[in-house]
């Protein structure tokens, strides 16, 4: 319905529902979560200390992300980024420990 009052009136800018349709704010909350889901599931699957690094890296990303003012992300995601990264940052450190006393 948007498209046909759009056509008429070309002279109307298009909104952003009207690009994206599809498109709303539970979307970027889903994409956050999931993102940094996977990242965690690699984290756990890394092998050595730089890879473990690097996914631990991208996870604080996505909880740096949800902190930004007008993103669109709501506090349950935030919350729950929060918990992935709490959750990596034990894994983390756990893996270390662990490398350190091997090597020993």
């Amino acid at each position: 319905m948007a498209a046909n009052k759009r056509a008429v009136n070309l002279n109307t800018p298009a909104t952003e529902k009207d690009r994206h349709p599809l498109m709303s704010d539970s979307d970027i909350n889903t994409i956050m979560l999931n993102g940094a889901m996977i990242s965690l599931s690699k984290l756990k699957r890394a092998q050595s200390f730089n890879a473990r690094l690097y996914y631990y890296a991208e996870i604080s990303v996505y909880l740096e992300v949800s902190l930004s003012r007008g993103a669109g992300i709501s506090d349950a995601t935030r919350q729950q980024l929060e918990e992935i990264h709490r959750e990596a940052t034990h894994y983390h450190m756990d893996a270390n420990k662990l490398l350190n006393l091997l090597e020993e």
